[in-house]
């Protein structure tokens, strides 16, 4: 006997407190998703945007490293507090847990912790909220694209082909759950030697290519800046600490682009 079977449908919640809901995503890790999350956050921050930030990297969260963050956030009884710091409104399951203590979560418990982030946190007046993912195409990326209303992602990635052939699955799993895709950034795509000349370690081209391939926007490049990462290390990322360099400006760049679409 044949059984009708209804195709399961979600419904999408926006997060309370935030106009727009933007995601940072790189199907694979390693390639500076957190990086870049925590200082477009603070360049539209700089723009004049009220921004929040929320780490849903539950398996590896970075904030408390990235922003220098060691304290818990209060609770008025029914909802947590965002931690302020950069005039960000920050969230990370970093801030509730030990930093030594690994996530060993199954797929019920990451849900909830997502719902907790995005339903159960006082989010005041934002004009962005900027979702650091996990990097993959797993459990919290599936509970994000079918319950939290997400405006668009951004795909992070390095030219490498092996990075790349996971940007692909990224691609074709945010189309499949109609999440707007706003393009993708070529992340440490080249550094300057002392000579002057630029070293492509990680191969050339292969990101803009495959934006191409998905007709999907290349929103740009970004060099391998050493004081990156030192900067990141120390809680102080790039743009906050030194505004005015090469590297901020890129970032200022990448925000002026993301506002200029949603205002």
């Amino acid at each position: 006997m044949k059984e009708n079977l209804q195709k399961k449908t979600f419904q999408k919640n926006p997060i309370k407190g935030a106009k727009f809901t933007i995601a940072i995503s790189s199907a694979k890790g390693g390639v500076g998703k957190s990086t870049f999350a925590t200082n477009l956050a603070i360049a539209l921050e700089k723009i004049g945007c009220k921004v929040g930030l929320l780490d849903a990297d539950i398996y590896g969260p970075s904030l408390p490293k990235l922003f220098s963050i060691s304290g818990k956030p209060e609770s008025d009884g029914q909802n947590l507090q965002p931690i302020i710091k950069y005039g960000i409104q920050c969230m990370s399951i970093g801030f509730l847990t030990d930093k030594e203590t690994p996530m060993i979560w199954r797929g019920p418990m990451v849900t909830s912790a997502i719902k907790t982030f995005t339903q159960k946190v006082s989010w005041k007046e934002l004009d962005f909220i900027i979702v650091d993912m996990p990097p993959g195409t797993g459990d919290t990326q599936l509970t994000f694209a079918q319950e939290i209303n997400l405006d668009g992602v951004i795909i992070i990635s390095t030219p490498q082909e092996i990075a790349l052939e996971d940007v692909k699955r990224g691609i074709k799993m945010f189309d499949k759950l109609k999440v707007k895709i706003i393009g993708l950034v070529d992340n440490m795509c080249h550094f300057i030697g002392d000579d002057g000349k630029k070293y492509s370690i990680f191969g050339e081209g292969g990101v803009k290519k495959t934006a191409t391939e998905y007709s999907k926007e290349f929103l740009g490049e970004i060099p391998i800046d050493p004081e990156v990462g030192k900067l990141g290390d120390m809680g102080t990322p790039i743009v906050q600490s030194k505004p005015e360099s090469k590297t901020s400006k890129l970032y200022i760049d990448f925000a002026e682009k993301i506002k200029k679409l949603y205002f």
